[in-house]
């Protein structure tokens, strides 16, 4: 079954938390309560303890749907990375979720002030040997334990690019899972809908984000950072006109592919500026009526 999730970001942002200072973890689940989202991701204004967690999304009737696990296989060996794994497996657990975020953070810039988006890392030479087979390790850990691996390619990651995202396909184990995400693939040159063609597969996890195209285009040509392009609003939901994003094609390739799970609309903006309320609301009606069209049900 498709179920339709959301991420606090929306609401109260993690990689500049001044972004929705101003908003509770309460304002943004009763938000969700009411538009009527199935469950939500993690964010930093949720407890840590995964029992805390799923004792406070019940009470608003929500599922937690996962989180992001940073991983630093460029700067650590494996069996550190594992150690660090597993304490989030055991949240993810007793949370009930299954679905593990990893990307690479080892070097990313897409939290840091000052450095352009152009300027973001890529790996060369032995790089993607020790960082595939590392990531092949944990997820088949993960695996092991009955949680889903679910890689996340992210602008200002090593993996941005199309390309990157098949190389990373290409050279990891079954174990790993894809994420795809459709604003950060279109932001990163990519054609959502081709990428999804190629991988579904072995997509687990679908994040469902729009692009401002005029906000994107200044972000590149001034080489602004990742945080002054959200801030800018180059992020936006399903459904919003001001958007770019195909949905259709993707949401297609994956009824064809039979894909089961989470449909997350993962879209940060200025809550100050554009209240989540509503185009959280605009983007989970949009979305629901893509999938149905789908055949996503």
């Amino acid at each position: 079954m498709i179920l339709f999730g959301t991420n606090p970001i929306a609401w109260s942002n993690d990689d500049d938390q001044t972004i929705g200072a101003h908003l509770s973890l309460d304002d943004c689940l009763s938000d969700c309560r009411k538009i009527g989202f199935d469950g939500i991701e993690k964010g930093h204004k949720m407890p840590n303890d995964g029992a805390e967690l799923k004792a406070k999304l019940g009470e608003y009737g929500l599922k937690f749907v996962g989180g992001w696990h940073s991983t630093n296989l460029l700067t650590n060996d494996v069996e550190t990375e594992l150690a660090a794994m597993q304490g989030f497996i055991d949240m993810l657990k007793a949370a009930g979720s299954k679905t593990l975020i990893a990307a690479e953070c080892s070097n990313t810039i897409h939290g840091s002030e000052g450095i352009g988006i152009l300027d973001r890392p890529e790996m060369k030479g032995d790089e993607w040997a020790r960082f595939t087979k590392g990531l092949t390790t944990l997820a088949e850990e993960a695996a092991r334990q009955g949680i889903e691996l679910c890689y996340h390619h992210h602008m200002g990651t090593v993996i941005q690019t199309e390309g990157e995202i098949d190389r990373l396909m290409a050279e990891t184990g079954k174990a790993v899972n894809l994420l795809l995400d459709t604003g950060h693939c279109y932001f990163g040159g990519g054609d959502p809908a081709a990428l999804a063609a190629r991988h579904m597969g072995r997509v687990r996890h679908i994040h469902c984000k729009n692009v401002r195209a005029e906000v994107m285009e200044k972000v590149i040509s001034e080489n602004m950072s990742f945080l002054d392009g959200v801030r800018g609003g180059v992020f936006t939901v399903p459904g919003d006109s001001e958007g770019a994003v195909d949905f259709p094609p993707v949401l297609s390739e994956a009824a064809r592919a039979g894909y089961q799970g989470w449909l997350v609309i993962e879209a940060e903006q200025d809550s100050l500026i554009r209240d989540p309320l509503r185009y959280q609301s605009m983007g989970y009606t949009a979305l629901k009526q893509m999938a149905a069209s789908a055949g996503l049900s």
